[in-house]
């Protein structure tokens, strides 16, 4: 009998009847899965005919609940993660968060052993009320678990190819004179303007302020994008306790449902009117993602995806491109101005590459090396999440010489491969230069990382689809920002302040600077 089946005969026992009522309460569950628990492990175990590797290191767990007091005792939980591995002295340890076993690690090696020796194994991705209600029921690429929907909705996603070649969508906001810029705000804002350009070939969703920048519903639309971010994958007690969703313990569930609602509705009252004008013949030519994805069809001729699979396709582009360009920017430019050669040399780069008659162009970007390095040690130092996206095992396994159960959630530390002192040489300084090829200064810098010495870009089954998009407005930005103004501290600033926020690792507070326009006027202009 299996424990699914023991713990539904304990409550159909204490019931008095066969069935579960829906009605149960947690708390009958909890009592159920505690009897059930001592129950087998009061039982004679059969031993195995050959030895099993141990387990990855970690904190001994307690029934039932494994580690969960614990991480709730010290959040953030990825902080309490990464001093525990950190005081154990290992690259791999094992957190049971009640009955999911939680796999952190922090080495590039066993983390190249996980997605590309082992990746067919660790293919899916965890079951949890945030992604769930996000996926609008797992009907995306990429929250989705391993099976049919996924590898369906995998195939339908256009590669970057299938987007008009129109760089129009990057565009650097205009300035008329010097002021104090909210570079967080400006970067994130642009990369929601490429997104919906990409998208839906409009970067608003209704009237522009003005001065062109982001409307009302724009910044609903990204307030809300990261808000989803925020809480996918946050440790929630109900993800590692089912049975507790719906009490929501953690305010998650609120939270979600509710950027769900906003983007859904941004995006849906576009795609209904997109669907309409294909399905009456008004619209024949492919001008963004949507035609292309609205347009798709299947071996009979009919379309390919519902309505709502295309909602959930263009949700699930959103948050895969506003976060990481970003932050890396904000972050960058944090750590340059408080190192000026740094920034001078980044600058110089731009002068000699484009000089100040144009604007910097994708075309530039196989020769903006140095603006690349840069780019590169702030994904290093300062990544967007503490860990990457969870990876599912399918079946038991063995990693780096220890058992690995199947059903275990693998979480490779953005911050322990980026900061790892056994790779890195001076971790937590911000050097370009230790991306600069010393044997061969002419070599191209990619902002990808296929040794899995940082994470900016996964890889294997469930990597990013679109790295040459999230190269391009990452080094678009970054490159337009440096060229197109003089960056300082404000005069009541000795140094920017590089401290990490308390739940997350963003910068505590949203960088301002002081920005001086220093192109000809009618570049601005030229921007819109």
């Amino acid at each position: 009998m299996t424990a699914a089946m023991e713990v539904r005969a304990v409550v159909s026992l204490v019931h008095g009847t066969y069935f579960l009522p829906t009605a149960a309460t947690p708390q009958l569950l909890l009592l159920a899965v505690m009897l059930v628990y001592f129950v087998r492990t009061m039982r004679p175990r059969q031993r195995s005919t050959c030895a099993r590797p141990p387990l990855p290191p970690g904190p001994a767990p307690r029934p039932v609940v494994g580690n969960l007091p614990e991480m709730l005792l010290q959040k953030p939980a990825f902080r309490w993660i990464h001093r525990m591995m950190k005081d154990m002295g290992t690259d791999i340890a094992c957190i049971k968060l009640g009955c999911v076993h939680v796999i952190p690690i922090t080495c590039p090696k066993i983390a190249q052993e996980v997605l590309k020796k082992q990746d067919n194994n660790f293919m899916s991705r965890p079951v949890t009320f945030a992604s769930k209600t996000f996926s609008h029921g797992y009907m995306d690429a990429t929250l989705s678990p391993n099976g049919h929907q996924w590898r369906k909705m995998r195939r339908a996603s256009p590669p970057r190819s299938s987007v008009p070649p129109d760089s129009s969508g990057f565009k650097i906001s205009r300035a008329r004179s010097s002021s104090i810029v909210d570079v967080r705000r400006v970067a994130r804002h642009y990369c929601g303007n490429i997104t919906r350009r990409l998208i839906f070939n409009n970067r608003y969703f209704g009237d522009p302020r003005p001065n062109g920048g982001p409307g009302q519903l724009e910044v609903e639309h990204m307030d809300a994008v990261f808000t989803a971010l925020g809480v996918l994958y946050a440790f929630c007690i109900s993800d590692y306790l089912p049975w507790l969703v719906g009490l929501d313990l953690d305010g998650h569930e609120k939270i979600i449902k509710k950027a769900t609602e906003t983007v859904s509705r941004l995006h849906g009252t576009i795609i209904d009117e997109r669907w309409r004008q294909w399905k009456f013949g008004e619209r024949q030519e492919l001008e963004d993602f949507l035609d292309v994805l609205i347009s798709l069809r299947d071996p009979q001729g009919n379309s390919a995806l519902t309505m709502e699979e295309v909602t959930v396709l263009t949700l699930g582009i959103a948050i895969a491109t506003v976060d990481n360009p970003s932050n890396a920017v904000e972050w960058a430019l944090a750590e340059m101005v408080n190192n000026p050669e740094l920034l001078a040399k980044a600058v110089e780069e731009i002068e000699r590459v484009v000089g100040r008659e144009r604007l910097v162009q994708e075309s530039d970007i196989p020769r903006l090396n140095y603006l690349k390095a840069c780019l590169r040690d702030a994904f290093r130092l300062h990544p967007v999440a503490p860990f990457n996206v969870p990876h599912v095992a399918l079946e038991d396994t063995t990693v780096a010489g220890f058992h690995i159960p199947k059903g275990s959630h693998v979480l490779l530390s953005r911050i322990g491969l980026g900061r790892n002192p056994n790779v890195w040489e001076d971790p937590l300084r911000f050097n370009p230069d230790r991306h600069i090829a010393t044997h061969d200064l002419k070599a191209e810098v990619a902002l990808t990382e296929n040794d899995l010495r940082f994470i900016f870009f996964s890889t294997g089954r469930r990597g990013c689809i679109a790295a040459s998009l999230g190269t391009a407005m990452s080094v678009m930005l970054f490159g337009r920002l440096l060229q197109g103004f003089t960056w300082t501290k404000p005069a009541s600033m000795a140094a920017i302040d590089l401290s990490e926020g308390k739940h997350n690792i963003f910068m505590a507070k949203p960088l301002l600077l002081h920005a001086e326009p220093r192109l000809p006027a009618h570049l601005y202009y030229q921007a819109t």
